[in-house]
């Protein structure tokens, strides 16, 4: 495979400006959070994101897409009170995302669609900060006893107080599902302070944090001012006034500031009074976050510090409990301006962000014990597309989509160099520049193949430009005229099918509909959009409630994710966020004597989807009198309800490509001549179903790979020989989830067998499978080979054990402990994944007591054991439960791939000589897999070349040996090509000052 590593592509990535947990911290809660929990993630753009944990396995599962000049300065979310049904069962309540941003506006948004639902707005300054009211309260005694607050209203609904740049504090109600102004608490008549911070004392007291060295305190039953605790002046030679940019409330009622001077300061719940203060950071402190259990608190801020603070016993007996700094680091590689914690029994983890744009996981309770982990600041899925047979390359953000021309070789007196770019003038060149008229920010684009047309959305409008232009030349755009409906319909998703005959369209609500376009022969003639829009239906699903007390998404879980053609353009895939898969095929040979129906039947639906009666008899009304479109019409697939629920929401979606080009299929245009008209069928159309290539690959959030033959509604073979299980070590250890995927795929020659390579790439990684070959099966270690006897069944999870041990060690990859302290097995990712990063080695820890304890039972310490510190088997039944799933798993792998099988009571089963016979074929066809890690942040892989500069038409090159590969654009951007605003350096800071005095 060729790549071309491009850097010039001008996508800069967007400060983070606040961070939210849809659930507060529980301890009570013993697994790894609720299923509804997500992290939202603010930024400087606009722009929303929703990340799912995912047990630990982090990912992106969608954008709420910003626009111009607007920011998200504030994030939080409310859970709504639980109900009862008609039939007298507990439905879960709804979760409430609300946010603000340089306005005098809080907005609600509506999860199911990304787009904003309400606001609320007022007679008072722009917003700064908000925070709500807490849904339950607790208190925490001093002697370390935990009980319920007393709280009348434990079920109503949450209050929002909200603090503005005139000094105002206002409160606004969600009650009833709606968002409402109370009332307003404060309205400062001399001096108007902005309220930089607000937090919740209590479920009545709100503290606020301002910009003239103050805190206070307010009553929200009387609006009254309780108490104002000064910070006293600024220090010497700068600002007189002290800015408190936080304040947290810990569950005892302990408030702790950040403020413009780097200091910590904890107050009394009772007295107000200050306790202590702690001078950690070396310049403003922007942000604040605190433990559950009380003991714990981090600091973030402009020196980009993320300092740790603990609660340490007084040596003597009786002293009082204070605050120590035990440690800080440097994650992030800019300000630090966001942070937020969840914990439950299995995780604890703080969330933090700033000008670096990514979000960064760093463990709490085992602070020093784990490695953090960066999430990508990248998109999920990547905003590049490609025409291959022109080598044209299309990228967007914001409003603005490039097309850049890939050179088709490099001149030969460039040598390669891995950190030298090519001659720009030689490499690229940029050929045309779309700049999109309004506020809202690009969703999506997509470019047909042979470079003709471009189709660009926003939630609100849809554009399709038709490009014209030499090799060498600027390309021409013209916009093409689009039915009026069309136009102004908007979609978060927008692709063209492989053929280039259907524009596929998913709305912000997940409604799909494709377009018919008709195209002439003449490249002279523009192509013609028809006005009939085919729209499909979904299945019912029963979606898995979650308990009552967890919350409700609503239907944020069937919003579509992923959609995808197969090679011939006739089948059609999409996805949602549960799992679900919805399947159409596209029936007839298309018919050129045929013209469309010139007005839209009343049968087709445009509004959105339901479940109701009335939609099911026009569906079905739809299939018994479907609308032709030149005698072909989609209809849903015979076999959809056989295909099977994913795990988890697919990531990527690609069918295999087909042996044949989709183009070589031509229409009729003398009509289906074994169908003959009669007097109530003048237009008789064909039933044939398609017969191509139907084998869909999917990953899924989890990174387990299936493939599925759609037409059959099963599993592939291939994916039944392979499951998880059977996957590298190296590529199960990778923590970044996948965003696309390349084919390779050659026939098989007299010298070189079949290939059909997929490769797929995430934010770090790239990795190639063979599908041509089932993957290797994990091997016995040779010191622990048996020459009688077959391994048993319980056997194969050690097994399973050594050969990760031996694989991950020759790879330098970051280990687990073992469940007995120092050594280094492979346990199971369910046990060893908290949520942030993997386990320290021991020795790459700096500091820190003994790991094991040394505890004897008696005098003669007969029974002495090593017990294990701050060990934590809440998740071993689970990694037991994986263990035992993936010896299942082993036994069938052998039987599907004709290997022996070692049943439960040791009786064999299988053709072991026909398995090594196979063995030895399968090495003549090169590696099964294959993966590096040396390329920078990837934004997407495209495939390059196969048009008509090309000498090869098929898309291939020609290599050394013979053989043809693809060719492709890889585009990285890494942070050092980010044009970034000048950070702080402090003092033995030498590295880099005199750029940052530079850019200040």
């Amino acid at each position: 495979m060729d790549v071309h590593r491009c850097r010039f592509v001008p996508y800069p990535p967007s400060a983070i400006n606040a961070l939210a947990f849809s659930h507060s911290s529980s301890l009570s809660t013993s697994s790894k959070g609720p299923p509804t929990l997500r992290l939202a993630v603010g930024r400087a753009n606009g722009d929303i994101e929703i990340w799912n944990p995912q047990r630990g396995a982090w990912h992106q599962e969608s954008i709420f897409r910003g626009g111009k000049d607007r920011s998200i300065e504030a994030l939080l979310w409310t859970h709504d009170p639980e109900e009862q049904n008609k039939n007298g069962y507990n439905v879960p309540g709804k979760l409430r995302l609300f946010s603000i941003g340089y306005s005098s506006a809080v907005t609600e948004w509506d999860l199911s669609n990304g787009r904003p639902l309400r606001h609320a707005s007022g007679n008072y300054g722009e917003l700064w900060c908000m925070a709500a009211q807490p849904r339950e309260q607790m208190v925490r005694e001093d002697n370390g006893n935990t009980v319920n607050g007393t709280m009348d209203d434990v079920a109503h609904y949450q209050r929002l107080a909200v603090g503005c740049a005139d000094g105002s504090i206002v409160l606004l109600s969600t009650a009833d599902g709606d968002l409402k102004f109370e009332k307003t608490l404060t309205r400062p008549a001399k001096k108007r302070a902005r309220v930089l911070s607000i937090a919740w004392q209590t479920k009545y007291t709100v503290i606020t944090g301002h910009a003239d060295s103050t805190i206070r305190v307010f009553d929200i039953r009387n609006g009254q001012q309780v108490r104002s605790m000064s910070l006293g002046a600024g220090p010497e030679g700068g600002p007189k006034e002290i800015l408190v940019w936080a304040v947290r409330c810990m569950t005892d009622g302990t408030i702790v500031s950040g403020d413009s001077t780097g200091t910590v300061s904890f107050w009394d719940a009772k007295h107000y009074s200050r306790l202590q203060r702690i001078t950690s950071h070396k310049a403003d402190i922007l942000d604040l976050a605190v433990g559950i259990d009380g003991e714990s608190v981090f600091s973030g801020g402009m020196d980009r510090r993320t300092t740790v603070y603990r609660r340490s016993v007084g040596s003597k007996s009786g002293e009082k409990k204070r605050w120590v700094e035990i440690a800080h680091q440097r994650f992030h590689s800019h300000d630090v301006k966001a942070m937020a914690t969840f914990e439950t029994k299995s995780i604890s983890i703080l969330a933090s962000g700033g000008l670096d744009t990514a979000p960064i996981i760093v463990p709490i309770r085992e602070y020093g014990k784990e490695h953090h982990r960066t999430l990508p600041g990248l998109p999920q899925m990547p905003p590049v597309r490609s025409a291959p047979r022109k080598r044209l390359l299309v990228s967007w953000w914001d409003r603005e989509v490039s097309l850049w021309r890939i050179a088709t070789s490099l001149p030969k007196s460039f040598e390669s160099n891995e950190f030298e770019e090519p001659p720009q003038s030689s490499s690229k060149k940029l050929v045309a520049k779309v700049l999109i008229q309004g506020d809202e920010s690009i969703t999506s684009a997509d470019i047909l193949e042979d470079g003709s047309l471009l189709a660009i959305s926003t939630l609100s409008s849809i554009k399709v430009f038709r490009l014209k232009g030499k090799v060498d030349s600027t390309i021409g755009l013209r916009k093409l005229e689009l039915p009026c409906e069309l136009g102004s319909m908007g979609a978060k998703i927008i692709q063209w099918s492989p053929d280039g005959k259907w524009l596929l369209l998913i709305t912000s609500s997940s409604k799909i509909q494709a377009i018919r376009v008709s195209r002439s022969e003449d490249s002279k003639k523009a192509p013609r959009f028809l006005p009939h829009n085919v729209n499909f239906k979904r299945l019912p699903r029963k979606m898995s409630q979650s308990n009552y007390i967890h919350g409700s998404l609503g239907a944020y879980d069937r919003s579509i994710g992923r959609v995808a053609f197969s090679a011939d353009s006739r089948i059609l895939v999409v996805g949602d966020l549960s799992g679900h898969l919805d399947t159409w095929v596209l029936e007839g040979h298309e018919d050129l004597t045929q013209d469309p129906p010139v007005t839209r039947p009343n049968n087709e639906d445009t509004s959105s989807s339901s479940s109701s009666s009335s939609d099911e008899s026009d569906e079905s009304d739809t299939e018994n009198h479907p609308t032709l479109l030149y005698a072909q019409h989609w209809k849903r697939n015979p076999t959809a309800h056989l295909i099977p629920k994913l795990p988890s929401a697919p990531l990527v979606m690609s069918f295999r490509p087909a042996n044949q080009s989709p183009t070589s299929t031509k229409a009729l245009t003398n009509g289906n001549g074994h169908l003959h008209p009669t007097r109530h069928n003048p237009f008789p159309h064909s039933h044939d179903l398609p017969t191509g290539e139907d084998r869909l690959f999917i990953i899924t959030a989890e990174h387990q790979p299936y493939e599925i033959n759609i037409l059959a509604g099963r599993i592939s073979d291939w994916s039944r020989r392979n499951p998880k299980s059977a996957l590298p070590e190296e590529f199960k250890t990778i923590r970044d989830r996948a965003m696309g995927c390349i084919w390779d795929v050659a026939p098989s020659t007299s010298t070189d067998p079949d290939r059909q390579r997929i490769w797929l790439y995430g934010n770090t990684w790239l990795w190639m499978f063979d599908l041509a070959q089932d993957l290797p099966r994990p091997k016995q270690d040779e010191d622990e080979e048996s020459d009688s006897d077959e391994p048993q069944a319980g056997e194969f999870s050690k097994m399973r054990k050594r050969k990760r041990e031996k694989a991950m060690r020759k790879k330098g990859i970051d280990q687990p402990y073992d469940r007995d302290g120092d050594g280094l097995l492979g346990a199971s990712r369910k046990e060893r994944d908290t949520g942030a990063g993997s386990k320290i080695p021991p020795h790459e820890m700096d500091t820190g007591v003994g790991r094991k304890m040394h505890k004897t039972v008696g005098a003669e310490g007969a029974d002495a054991t090593f017990v294990r510190l701050g060990r934590d088997v809440s998740d071993e039944s689970e990694a037991e439960d994986e263990e035992e799933d993936d010896e299942e798993d082993e036994a069938l792998v052998r039987l599907r791939r004709g290997e022996d099988v070692v049943m439960v009571n040791g009786d064999e089963n299988g053709t072991g000589g026909e398995a090594e016979e196979t063995r030895r074929e399968e090495k003549k066809k090169g590696p099964p897999f294959w993966g590096t890690f040396k390329y920078r942040p990837i934004l997407g892989i495209v495939p390059i070349g196969g048009g008509e500069e090309d000498e090869d038409d098929d898309g291939l090159v020609e290599r050394d040996g013979g053989r043809k590969g693809i060719e492709v654009a890889l585009v990285e951007r890494p942070m050092f090509d980010v044009d970034l605003p000048g950070r702080f350096y402090g003092d033995q800071e030498w590295s880099g000052r005199k750029d940052a005095d530079v850019r200040l």
